[in-house]
C-alpha cells in the first residue's frame, strides 16, 4: 500500500471527552483530514514545538528524547500511522543509527510530538484515511486555521491560570520583554504568546 503524507492542520478542544483534544491532520495532496485524540500534555507539547519563538526553561519529555537521540547520532527518518482499532490509532518511528534502521512501536500523540521536533514527515495508509478521514467543509477548516495558526497554539492549550492581558498594549517595550522572560521562566505560555504578539505589532 502506498504512503499518504499529511501535516498538521491545527488542534482543537475534542467535543467528546473532556480534557482532551483533536489534532488535526491532513493530507498534502488532497481535501481529507485525520483527527487524533490526545491528551493535554501531548497537545501542548506538540504546540509549544510548532510554536519557535517560545521555548520552556526546562525540557519537556519529547525535548529530551530529540536531546537524547542528537547526542546518540540517531535520526527519525518518519512516523507511520499504520493501524487503526476500535478507534485507536498505532504508529511506528522508523530510526536510523550508522546506516541501521529500526522500526519502534509509538502512541500517535508522542509519535508526532517527536516528528514536528526532528522535523520528520509523517504518514498514513489510504485505508486509514478511507476508514477515519473527514472532509472539513471550507468554513470549518478556515476557522481551524484561524484559531489554532502558529501563534495560538501554544496559548490555548496551558491551563494554568493567567493573568489580565488587557493592558499590555499600554506598557513600554522594556517592561514587555521584562515580563516575556518571566512568563517563559514560570512556564505560562498563554501569557508569553500574547506578549510575544504585542511586542511583534510594535515592531
Amino acid at each position: 500500500m502506498s504512503l499518504i503524507k499529511l501535516t498538521i492542520k491545527g488542534i482543537s478542544y475534542s467535543q467528546t471527552q473532556s480534557g482532551a483534544y483533536a489534532l488535526v491532520l491532513s493530507e498534502i495532496e488532497g481535501t481529507r483530514t485525520l483527527p487524533i485524540i490526545i491528551g493535554a500534555f501531548e497537545a501542548q507539547s506538540i504546540a509549544i514545538a510548532l510554536e519557535a519563538e517560545i521555548r520552556p526553561p526546562r525540557p519537556l519529555t519529547h525535548d529530551l528524547f530529540k536531546t537524547f537521540s542528537d547526542t546518540f547520532d540517531i535520526n527519525i527518518k518518519e512516523v507511520i500511522i499504520h493501524k487503526l482499532v476500535d478507534g485507536v490509532f498505532f504508529s511506528s518511528l522508523i530510526c536510523e543509527r550508522e546506516g541501521v534502521e529500526e522500526v519502534l512501536d509509538t502512541r500517535t500523540s508522542d509519535a508526532i510530538a517527536i516528528a514536528v521536533r526532528f522535523n520528520a514527515p509523517i504518514y498514513t495508509y489510504e485505508n486509514i484515511l478511507d476508514k477515519a478521514g473527514i472532509y472539513l467543509k471550507v468554513e470549518e477548516e478556515m476557522a481551524l486555521e484561524n484559531k489554532f495558526d502558529s501563534k495560538e497554539l501554544s496559548s490555548d492549550i496551558e491551563k494554568t491560570p493567567q493573568k489580565d492581558t488587557s493592558n499590555f498594549s499600554s506598557l513600554p517595550l522594556k517592561e514587555l520583554h521584562k515580563q516575556l522572560n518571566d512568563a517563559v521562566d514560570n512556564e505560562n505560555y498563554e501569557v508569553a504568546a500574547k506578549i510575544r504578539d504585542e511586542i511583534s505589532k510594535r515592531s
